[in-house]
Formats: structure tokens, C-alpha cells, sequence
């Protein structure tokens, strides 16, 4: 079975660079706007919000609009996607962020590529990451599952948008973004210490999320194909 074409892997790349470039460019300016931190997070979390929806939107048809590491991972081990996807689009995903966040960088007069100061590895940061993680890939593979692709992009831009304010990680839920954002010492940064118990959290919400879509959902893609409507 051959692995994704060119135009998945572009997409991914140029859709995970849009939307760190959203999430740290939109961190940057809060800072600069507001020296309030409730309104700083306030307004980082609506432009990714708005922003990641309107991503979602646009490249779903081509490359299912992943952005993130652990959504493909789960693509694959719920048999939605071939294991050798992996090997592009993680890689993409990851190299997108990091140039989304020297993109957002360059646009508020930063070094291109810095690294943040902002260590956010408590015990209660980690616990918040395993649910958002969690929470994030169980929404979409539950809609997916429940046939309903069609309200994933306004679901999942409103979990986010949520889980910036219940999780006291502000949720990043994406390791590619977690890398990106290590990258860059505004309101949105992350230290380089604090990102592999990060990217840990995250996979161990991916495995949690993993286990309870296959626990609960049932998928009417499936049982529609098996028992299909006759006229």
C-alpha cells in the first residue's frame, strides 16, 4: 500500500506552520497588547481557536488536517490511515511548527529562532496535558466514528478553545506545536526542559483517547456499510 502523496505531506506542513504561526504570533501580540494575564490568555485563545477552524476547513479534503503528531498517531492505530504515514507526516508536523513559530517570531521583531525561558512542567501542568490530549483525540475520532466529519472543525476549535481555560496547562495537545513553541520566548513558549514530559503527557492522552473511542463509540461507517438502507 503506497503512502501519502505529495500534496498530504505539503499540507500538513504548510497547515502545522499556519497554526503555530497562529498560536505563537497571536501569544506575542497579547503580550504586547495587554499586561493582564487573563486577557493576554484571552486573546491567544480566540485567535487559535477562530484560526485552527478555519485550518481545519481548509485542509481536511487534502490531507485530514492533522497538525499533530498524536491525531495521526491515532489515525493509524485505529486503522483510519496506513502505518507508513507516519513517517511523512510526523516529520512535516514537526518541521511545520518550528517554522510557524520563526515565522510568528519574525513578524514581532524576535530572532527568528530563540528559546523560551517558561518552564511548565509541574505534576498538575502534566495531569492537564494527559486530558487534554485526551480529550482532543477523543473528539475527533468519536465524530468521525459516529459519522459526523462534518462538525470536526467547529467541535475541535471549541474543545480547544475550552481547554485553554479548564486545563492549567492552557492545553497544548500537540507535540509538533509543543516543539514549535519551545522555540519562541513570548507568552506562548514553552522551556526545552519542559517539552519532553510534555510530548509524554500528550502520548499517554493519545493512548487513553485510543482506548476509550474503541471502548465506546461504535462505528456507523461500518454497521451502514454492513446493513445498508433499501429503497
Amino acid at each position: 500500500m503506497n503512502g501519502p502523496g505529495i500534496r498530504p505531506v505539503a499540507a500538513e506542513f504548510v497547515g502545522s506552520a499556519l497554526l503555530c504561526t497562529v498560536v505563537v504570533g497571536s501569544g506575542a501580540a497579547a503580550e504586547q497588547l495587554s499586561a493582564d494575564a487573563g486577557v493576554a490568555l484571552l486573546i491567544n485563545a480566540l485567535a487559535t481557536v477562530m484560526g485552527l477552524g478555519v485550518l481545519i476547513v481548509v485542509f481536511a479534503p487534502i490531507s485530514g488536517a492533522h497538525f499533530n503528531p498524536i491525531v495521526t498517531i491515532a489515525d493509524v492505530v485505529l486503522g483510519e490511515r496506513p502505518a507508513r504515514g507516519l513517517l511523512v507526516y510526523l516529520p512535516a508536523q514537526i518541521v511545520g511548527c518550528v517554522a510557524g513559530a520563526a515565522l510568528a517570531n519574525l513578524m514581532f521583531e524576535h530572532p527568528p529562532l530563540e528559546f523560551a525561558t517558561a518552564d511548565r512542567a509541574t505534576p498538575a501542568h502534566l495531569l492537564a496535558e494527559v486530558v487534554a490530549a485526551s480529550g482532543l483525540v477523543f473528539v475527533i475520532f468519536a465524530l468521525l466514528r459516529l459519522d459526523r466529519a462534518s462538525v470536526i472543525p467547529v467541535a475541535v476549535a471549541s474543545y480547544i478553545g475550552a481547554a485553554y481555560f479548564f486545563t492549567s496547562s492552557t492545553s497544548f495537545a500537540n507535540p509538533a506545536i509543543t516543539i514549535g513553541r519551545m522555540f519562541s520566548d513570548t507568552f506562548a513558549g514553552i522551556a526545552p526542559a519542559s517539552v519532553p514530559w510534555y510530548v509524554g503527557a500528550q502520548l499517554v492522552g493519545c493512548v487513553l483517547a485510543v482506548l476509550l473511542v474503541r471502548a465506546l463509540v461504535v462505528d456507523r461507517r461500518t454497521e451502514a456499510a454492513k446493513h445498508p438502507v433499501r429503497p
